[in-house]
Parts: structure tokens; C-alpha cells; sequence
């Protein structure tokens, strides 16, 4: 099973996103200085923000899914915003093309798109579902649970400019996009877009990708914002969906998925409509068994209040998410080591008791400590 990514694309980018076969997202005309490099000097808050748009782009796996989402412009005579796919991400990890003049289609696109991923078709649709016929239509739905909420709570929380949504809202919306189309999918391998009529339809005319491709390595950073005391939850985001699973940190790896098959990666996953998100979600198997790991993400050492947020975690997952995919629930906690001396430790394991007897449909909350060491990010199991 993969993940499926939504990316936000209007009449202009989307043609161009169909013709080279290639997703993305940017952040106005920031440039990112920190890849690969310990300093910045953007502003902390531009510094963040363009940091989780790159662990957006770093949970991108290679045959994950690709849906693009055309947004409404009333001057561009698009009246709904509406769904559009099927593609396949064709390689993967996503990459970055900085914003300058050497950044690939930036004048045609009329913006800049910094990180980048390309793609190929899967099942590609001429006709998109409209937001009203995916998200408000309600007569096949038995259950609230069943509602695609992750993209309501995009709708209602801003735009972010490429949202995952889980297995079960993509088999919902693929099911939308064949039905819609009488299950007859285009025949080629080259595509633009139909902009009047607002439907892509093959191209005779083949498009190459050929701009930039810049790995992308957010640890450099990360490591020098450790040792300075500052803030670093996002980039270490970032750090664990770019290499979870992919044998790149066997400490990272053996903590979290030990022997466990990875279906799905998640970040910054909604969980109600205040600001509620899961840092990391994932899901995965485990021979016959499905197991849903919430992952609560620590700069500073852990504090015995982050089982409150857990437990939303968990209250949520169960409501919602559990459901449409029967499994058990591991809670993971992910901080810096945290004194076995203080008094704070204490309360910590106490509060850890308190979780496991309040939740025993769970299986027993993981907490996970790093360190940086030698340029490198060490994870351990803290027993307790």
C-alpha cells in the first residue's frame, strides 16, 4: 500500500505540471539557504515554514500515488475546485530546484516551486471530481468516520500545498475520479490540459524534464540548532519521514518499525478542527496485524504533560481513523534523553503508568531518546 498525496495546482501550473510530469510546491519567492548547510539567515518564522513544507516533500516514496487539485478561480472560469489523477510518483526522494533564474519552467509556471517530485501516469482521468461531489456529498456515507476528513481540515485550517490523506480516503476519491469517467481511463502517456473545458487530454507533443535535481539533506541544520538550544521540532520532522524505512539510520529504524512493514507515512496529520496534529502517523503491518503509530515530537527533553497530547492522539485514531483500518494503536514519544536524576523523570514515568492503565486497548506507550553524535542522529528505546 502506498501513500496518497494531494498537490495544490491552478490553470497555469497544472498544465505544466501534466506536460513534464512533475508535482511540487514553494513558498513565494523564498530561497532556501539552510540545505545541506548548518546557518540561515531567513527569519525563524520563514525558516519553519519552508522547513515542513520540505518534510512534505520528504515523506514522498517512490510508487506512492499523486492527485492534483485544481483550486476555484471565478476569473479563470473555474467555479469549483476539483480533483484530477491518477499519477504514480516515479522517483523519490522529492528534490529541491531553488528559487533563482536557473529554476526549471519558473517563467512559465509564473512562480516558484522549490521542492519538486516527479511523476508518471497510473490511471489518468480526463473529467476531475468537484470539491462539493468529494467532500459535501453525503448520501453513500454511513458514518461521519467514513467523511474525507483530511481534506476538510485542509479547507478549514489553509491552504498547504501538498496534503496526504489516508487509504481510505484515497480508495474513496480514486472510486469518485473512475466513476466519474465511466472507468475509462485515457490512453497515453503524455498529457496537457484542456483549460476551457477544464479536463486533461492527451499531448502529441512530449515534454522532457531536465531541470535541476538537488538532494535534500536537513541534518546539517538540525545538528547545529541542537547544540545552539533552539528550536528544531520541524527539522526534525523532516529528518525522521525523509529516512524512516529507508535503511539510511538503522538506530531510527529498529526503534520505530523494528520488524514492521511501513504502508503509509503521515505528517502533521489533523486531528479535529482546532490545531491538533499528529506529528508523524504511520501505519503499518506487522504479518497479519495492522499497527497505527502516533508519534508525539520532542526538541527539549519530555515532560510528563506530552501524555495529554497522546492521548488526543489516541481518543482521535479511535474515532476515527480505526474504523476504516482495524489495528492496534502504539503511542510513541520522541525526545532528548531526560534526566534519570530529576524529579521531572519521576513524574514522567508516573504520568507513563497513568497513559498504559488509562488505555489498555493500546499497546504500552514507546518513548524514544536521541542524541547527535559525530554528525549523525542516534535513537534508543528508553525502557521504564
Amino acid at each position: 500500500m502506498q501513500t496518497t498525496h494531494v498537490f495544490i495546482v491552478d490553470t497555469i501550473t497544472f498544465k505544466y505540471h501534466l506536460e513534464y510530469q512533475f508535482a511540487g510546491t514553494g513558498a513565494k519567492d523564498n530561497s532556501i539557504d539552510f540545505n545541506a548547510s548548518p546557518y540561515s539567515t531567513l527569519a525563524a518564522a520563514t525558516e519553519n515554514n519552508l522547513v515542513g513544507m520540505m518534510a512534505d516533500s520528504q515523506r514522498v516514496r517512490a510508487g506512492d500515488y499523486v492527485i492534483f487539485y485544481l483550486q476555484q478561480n471565478a476569473s479563470e472560469g473555474v467555479y469549483e475546485g476539483k480533483f484530477y489523477g491518477i499519477f504514480k510518483v516515479k522517483q523519490a526522494p522529492s528534490f529541491l530546484d531553488n528559487n533563482d533564474s536557473g529554476q526549471f519552467l519558473k517563467d512559465l509556471l509564473r512562480k516558484s516551486l522549490t521542492y519538486r517530485t516527479l511523476i508518471e501516469p497510473y490511471e489518468v482521468y480526463a473529467k476531475g471530481v468537484t470539491e462539493w461531489e468529494t467532500l459535501d456529498e453525503i448520501k453513500h456515507v454511513p458514518s461521519p468516520c467514513q467523511m474525507l476528513w483530511s481534506l476538510i481540515y485542509r479547507k478549514l485550517k489553509g491552504n498547504r500545498g501538498n496534503t496526504m490523506i489516508t487509504v481510505y480516503e484515497s480508495e474513496h476519491l480514486f472510486q469518485l475520479l473512475r466513476d466519474k469517467n465511466n472507468h475509462r481511463p485515457l490512453e497515453g502517456a503524455d498529457f496537457t490540459l484542456d483549460v476551457e473545458n477544464q479536463e486533461i487530454c492527451l499531448s502529441s507533443t512530449p515534454q522532457v524534464y531536465s531541470g535541476r535535481q538537488e538532494r535534500i539533506d536537513i541534518l546539517p541544520r538540525l545538528a547545529r540548532k541542537l547544540k545552539e538550544g533552539k528550536a528544531f521540532e520541524a527539522h526534525l520532522q523532516t529528518y525522521i519521514v525523509q529516512n524512516i524505512g529507508r535503511n539510511t539510520n538503522t538506530d531510527l529504524d529498529a526503534c520505530l518499525l523494528d520488524t514492521l512493514r511501513l504502508e503509509w507515512l503521515g505528517n502533521e496529520v489533523s486531528c479535529g478542527v482546532g490545531m491538533q496534529r499528529i506529528d508523524i502517523l504511520l501505519d503499518t503491518l506487522k504479518d497479519v496485524t495492522r499497527i497505527i503509530i502516533p508519534i508525539e515530537l520532542k526538541a527539549t527533553q519530555a515532560n510528563p504533560d506530552n501524555t495529554f497530547q497522546l492521548q488526543r492522539y489516541v481518543d482521535w485514531l479511535e474515532q476515527y481513523y480505526i474504523p476504516n483500518r482495524i489495528g492496534d494503536i502504539q503511542p510513541v514519544l520522541v525526545s532528548l534523553p531526560t534526566n534519570r536524576a530529576s524529579r521531572n523523570y519521576a513524574q514522567l514515568i508516573d504520568a507513563f503508568h497513568r497513559f498504559n492503565a488509562n488505555n489498555p486497548q493500546c499497546l504500552p506507550l514507546k518513548y524514544i531518546e536521541y542524541i547527535e553524535y559525530d554528525g549523525n542522529l542516534v535513537f534508543q528505546v528508553a525502557p521504564y
